[in-house]
């Protein structure tokens, strides 16, 4: 199924939908199409507002988080109801126990029409896609989400990171706009001042990569005659992993599928975790532990702890959004992409646009999918996503000649003492961000995207994957998903166990060969073989 381009557009069928009394029909779960009118139906318009003639309420379920407000009385939904005689009777639990709830109204046949911002997984899309308690929406897609077909258009790993190996698509995601690079990928800040001081250029090399946390390390860079400084603050070794994968030639396809890529010498799917050229990963992220250059509680310490250091002025580099926006900390710039000892220097530390994709779910209580399909399309276009993110003009943002928009006073300096987001949480749900929808760099007000954030993306630009190299999530069969379950949890878990073992010296790099042992008996090749159907799907047209 592809879609036009982006923006709305008609319905070729301009005629209104009526639904006689006593005529209702299904479709299978396996037939790509949503379930039908039933009889006690309103009159649903195909294009333009309200969506339906006659007030409807629609009973939804989602997770929210402390900073909204009750969503049965929130701006937002009150207004939209106005726009579309569209009533949605709220029932929200917190993101903590959502998982719980969820699971607990699906297994007592106790669920609603609509599960809205409830991050349902990949398997459990494909799970009750099959039973067919979730409709697919593939045909209500086609007929009813013009602004979503857009995307899918012009994007064409939506659709394919949205679909399930039975060809049906079961929820809407949340997409990050492949146009706003801030908020996909940006590398480590480094901060330019103690360059400055240091005399010091931007590291090129691993080599002035290390030289550099070195001087950060031992020349006082913050001129107190105290040997204070963090070199590398962060909490985890994710962050300065991912950094240097790309100069290891490590994670060709990004890294939603953190273990896996394409050997560029055999062509085939790669485990990452136990190829050579991790090991060098690793040792070499080892040795700048050894020698004192990154956070020597890296494995355990808190974030707490690395805040509080990062509000002191005390880190070289941090692994976070711009310090400026967390810390209060200005003068930090984008490292460079560094160059490996073979020669690469890519980013690679780049995941799809895709968001989760159960964000929006419509089961077979539905009584009117087509008019709910296109309640949640609106917020796929731009005047949608402005709404959204934005809310109303003079009220809670203000306008300038050239379309920019920012929050008023009262919402970025709230006289009541809220935060942005629980000022934003008064009006709209996004903060927290669960929700189907597009997150555009012209309406997102978050750190991704500061002037200096789109700066850093635009210096890695030149280093990261294309778009075209990039795999979002695969999604599995219920067969491999269930194989994979078994196997794939007791992996994770070891690789990351391990990978903080050799970093940090607790297991010598001597024991190589036994790790890579104990992944083959743990099931890694069929791992491998599991993920390798995966992306020979992904791979087809």
């Amino acid at each position: 199924m592809k879609g036009n381009k982006r923006g709305k557009m008609l319905l070729a069928c301009m005629v209104t939908i009526t639904v006689l009394a006593g005529c209702s029909s299904t479709k299978s779960a396996d037939s790509g199409g949503g379930k039908a009118q039933d009889a006690s139906e309103a009159t649903i318009n195909p294009t333009g507002f309200p969506i339906m003639n006659e007030s409807t309420t629609v009973s939804g379920f989602a997770a929210k988080f402390f900073a909204n407000a009750d969503w049965n009385n929130i701006r937002l939904w009150n207004d939209y109801e106005k726009k579309t005689n569209i009533h949605v009777k709220w029932d929200t639990v917190q993101t903590e126990t959502l998982k719980e709830k969820r699971n607990l109204l699906l297994a007592g046949n106790d669920y609603p029409e609509m599960f809205y911002a409830s991050a349902f997984s990949r398997s459990d899309l494909l799970k009750y896609g099959k039973q067919g308690a979730f409709l697919p929406l593939n045909d209500l897609i086609d007929k009813y989400a013009p602004n979503f077909k857009a995307m899918m258009d012009k994007y064409p790993i939506i659709a394919k990171g949205i679909t399930m190996p039975d060809g049906n698509i079961y929820g809407l995601p949340t997409i990050y706009d492949p146009e706003f690079k801030s908020v996909l990928y940006g590398t480590p800040w480094v901060k330019q001042e103690w360059l400055d001081k240091l005399g010091l250029q931007q590291p090129e090399t691993l080599d002035d990569f290390y030289n550099m946390l070195k001087a950060f390390k031992e020349k006082d860079p913050n001129g107190n005659n105290q040997k204070d400084e963090i070199a590398w603050g962060a909490v985890g070794t994710t962050g300065i992993v991912n950094y240097l994968r790309g100069s290891f030639g490590l994670n060709n396809h990004g890294t939603s599928n953190i273990n896996v890529d394409t050997d560029p010498e055999t062509g085939k799917l790669r485990f990452i975790p136990s190829d050579p050229r991790y090991k060098e990963l690793l040792q070499f992220v080892s040795k700048l532990y050894k020698d004192g250059l990154i956070e020597q509680d890296i494995v355990s310490v808190k974030s707490t702890e690395v805040d509080s250091k990062g509000v002191q002025g005390l880190l070289g580099v941090s692994d976070s959004v711009d310090p400026v926006a967390i810390y209060n900390q200005k003068g930090y710039v984008g490292l460079s992409v560094l160059k490996g000892p073979h020669g690469d220097q890519q980013f690679s530390a780049y995941g799809s646009p895709l968001g989760n994709i159960g964000m929006f779910v419509l089961t077979d209580k539905a009584k009117h999918p087509e008019a709910m399909m296109r309640w949640v399309d609106y917020f796929y276009s731009d005047e949608g996503i402005k709404q959204f993110f934005m809310g109303w003009k003079d009220e809670t943002y203000t306008e300038d000649a050239s379309g920019n928009v920012d929050y008023t006073d009262e919402i970025k300096n709230n006289p009541n003492g809220l935060t942005l987001d629980q000022a934003v949480g008064q009006y709209l749900i996004w903060p927290g961000g669960y929700y189907p929808g597009f997150v555009k760099q012209k309406y997102f007000k978050g750190a991704e995207g500061m002037p200096t954030s789109v700066e850093n993306a635009k210096k890695a630009e030149s280093y990261v994957l294309s778009q075209d190299q990039i795999w979002p999530p695969f999604n599995f069969t219920q067969d491999e998903q269930s194989e994979l379950t078994t196997i794939q949890t007791d992996i994770d878990a070891y690789v990351l166990e391990m990978k903080d073992k050799f970093i940090t010296g607790n297991e010598s790099f001597d024991n190589w060969d036994k790790y890579v042992a104990a992944l083959e008996k743990m099931g890694v090749e069929r791992y491998k073989a599991i993920y390798q159907s995966a992306a020979e799907r992904y791979a087809k047209p």
